[in-house]
């Protein structure tokens, strides 16, 4: 069920971003008079179509792109029969240059319209929920990553690049993955018990090993105090008695204040029966569960850190929101540049749709889908905009050599750009799938 719920997710979030995409390209044709033919969200073959005067609508059975056929274009569709005839009025080709590169640039202009669209919604909507780094006064616990790069459990992050920050959530931003030469600065307690700072330099490939869901998980959490807010039923900690508000006090006569000391102490003890101390209400009880062999018992936990909330008018929602949305093409823009230096890895880098279908998860939530649907339309925007044939960009990129030298690059030219696109293209699909499925 949960696979069904991925896919379901991305499948809906590429058809309404696919179908804007197309609908950008068929109302800049049709604003100029050129005659489009067709309007299909996904690729051939043909599932279902409907005629609507000069064009037909449709759905293809490959729900991994679409595209629209407009006459008198030499498109992904390879079709140049119209070529061989003189141009028609109507046709694309017979437009002036700056005409075509409107409708060649309306599909992104859509999506950068519908991703700022989205995020101005959700900032206005549901406003920034965060634990300011004041808040956050146990300090962290340092994971898996966050060890090798230096960081300890009980640090105090107080600096990122030498400067203070509000929002535990900039510990992971995308300005200290993807910077360079990224450092924070932290409070230990040296031997003495008093605080000192200390300088934790970020490796330049920290955004390679953030390239999965569960590697991201295993960089840093906050310490924080917690009370149990829901027993799974029939756990080890529901034949128990565990009760949600309950607060677990020690795990085999060890006394324990935060969650990762409990979870440590239940993770050590995988496939036995452990002791813990419960305070419930003004009774103190113990419980004897035993541990699977996952190392869990059953419950969720409620974090008692305060969180601090902060609702936005709608003119800085649109400031906010529009920044976010560009900053998705920056941060794309940054990844490619680690990409090329060397410092980030391809197959680590790039996502194919069974890698997004994961970020959405096996659980509908609809803040989520529309999240990524932002993210993802932006970066079909900065994926279309690259000047590779075949891709928005690459034709866009031809017009621009029309416009400026004077010069219309001859059919053939056009055509065989074209087939090279396709072929580029169709290999970094492959590659992409490859990635998902072998190598994530």
């Amino acid at each position: 069920m949960e696979i069904a719920i991925m896919v379901g997710q991305l499948l809906l979030a590429l058809s309404i971003l696919v179908g804007l995409h197309e609908l950008g390209h068929l109302l800049a044709a049709r604003l100029f008079g050129m005659r489009v033919e067709q309007y299909f969200i996904g690729f051939p073959p043909k599932v279902v179509s409907i005629r609507r005067g000069e064009t037909e609508y449709g759905l293809g059975a490959i729900p991994l792109g679409g595209f629209v056929k407009i006459s008198g274009m030499i498109d992904e569709s390879l079709d140049t029969d119209q070529m061989n005839q003189p141009p028609k009025p109507y046709e694309f080709r017979a437009k002036p240059a700056w005409q075509r590169l409107v409708v060649m640039m309306g599909g992104i202009i859509v999506n950068i319209i519908t991703g700022i669209t989205i995020f101005v919604a959700l900032i206005y909507s549901l406003g920034s929920t965060y634990i300011s780094t004041r808040d956050a006064k146990y300090g962290i616990v340092a994971l898996e990553y966050g060890q090798q790069i230096g960081l300890k459990t009980g640090d105090r992050i107080v600096e990122i690049n030498g400067k203070s920050f509000d929002n535990i959530a900039e510990v992971t931003s995308p300005d200290v993955l993807l910077g360079h030469n990224s450092y924070y600065t932290v409070e230990r307690p040296n031997a003495s018990g008093t605080l000192e700072r200390v300088r934790v330099d970020v490796p330049n490939n920290m955004a390679e090993r953030f390239s999965s869901k569960e590697a991201a998980s295993q960089f840093i959490a906050p310490i924080f105090p917690f009370s149990v807010s829901e027993v799974q039923p029939g756990s080890p900690a529901d034949k128990a008695g565990l009760k949600a508000g309950d607060r677990i006090t020690s795990v085999n006569d060890q006394p324990t204040a935060f969650f990762h000391e409990v979870q440590q102490g239940i993770r050590a003890n995988k496939g036995k029966v452990i002791t813990l101390g419960i305070q419930r209400g003004n009774q103190s009880l113990t419980i004897r569960p035993m541990v699977s062999p996952e190392g869990t018992i059953g419950f969720f936990q409620k974090s008692e850190l305060k969180e601090t909330h902060v609702d936005y008018t709608f003119g800085e929602a649109l400031s906010k929101g529009t920044k976010q949305a560009f900053g998705v093409i920056y941060d794309n823009i940054r990844g490619f540049g680690k990409i090329f230096k060397g410092e980030v890895s391809a197959s680590k880098a790039i996502s194919g749709p069974v890698g997004i279908a994961k970020m959405f998860g096996g659980v509908w939530d609809w803040t989520r889908f529309w999240s990524l649907a932002g993210l993802l339309s932006m970066a079909l925007a900065f994926m279309n905009a690259l000047p590779i044939p075949a891709l928005d960009g690459g034709h866009a990129t031809i017009l621009l050599y029309e416009m400026i030298s004077g010069r219309k690059p001859s059919d053939k030219f056009v055509e065989g750009a074209q087939r090279v696109g396709m072929v580029l293209l169709l290999g970094l699909m492959a590659y992409a799938f490859f990635i998902d499925i072998f190598l994530k």
